[in-house]
């Protein structure tokens, strides 16, 4: 398993949709490159990684949301879509690919999810909250939307100055340079 390096804002990997997974031809890339995924995201604290922000051209997302016993779910879904959606959420958000930054954005409050697992079976989601959240930011991720995009245009504008800023520092960023995690956290 290794650290990948996380694409950040300005990439260009990261505004196109990504093309769907063909389970056949990546079926035995599928295991590192997953283990690959959640390792990253562990090392630095996420709560989901889509394929393009490590660089990949592929319709396939891992998040990890955190169960009242204190136990880590982990999910993989791939070739998701959103097939039914409801309610409404405004909360605080961040991404892997704007480090430090964060901002309120509007969300469903539940959705069904239709996917693959990493066995190539369908699977069916229906989250609520921030596992709603979870899902509908790394699909956005899959379909080349940030999160930036689905703020106020009048927030995107306040925010322009500041991205400029923050993309100096953040081409500086490498993950795959962390020292891997140890354990489950």
């Amino acid at each position: 398993m290794s650290i990948l390096r996380i694409c950040k804002y300005g990439e260009k990997i990261l505004e196109k949709k990504t093309r769907k997974v063909d389970f056949a031809k990546l079926k035995s890339e599928l295991p590192s490159l997953l283990a690959d995924m959640f390792e990253t995201m562990d090392a630095v604290k996420g709560q989901g990684l889509a394929a393009n922000q490590v660089g990949l051209d592929l319709r396939l997302s891992v998040i990890k949301i955190r169960k009242e016993n204190d136990e880590d779910l982990r999910i993989i879904v791939i070739n998701p879509e959103i097939v039914e959606s409801s309610g409404s959420l405004h909360k605080e958000e961040g991404c892997l690919s704007f480090p430090g930054l964060f901002a309120k954005v509007k969300r469903f409050s539940k959705v069904k999810v239709r996917a693959y697992n990493e066995k190539g079976l369908p699977i069916e989601i229906n989250a609520e909250g921030l596992f709603a959240r979870a899902l509908q930011h790394e699909i956005d991720h899959l379909d080349g939307m940030l999160f930036i995009n689905r703020l106020p245009f009048t927030t995107r504008l306040r925010l322009k100055p500041v991205l400029f800023r923050l993309k100096k520092q953040w081409k500086k960023i490498d993950e795959s340079k962390l020292k891997p995690v140890t354990g489950n956290q």
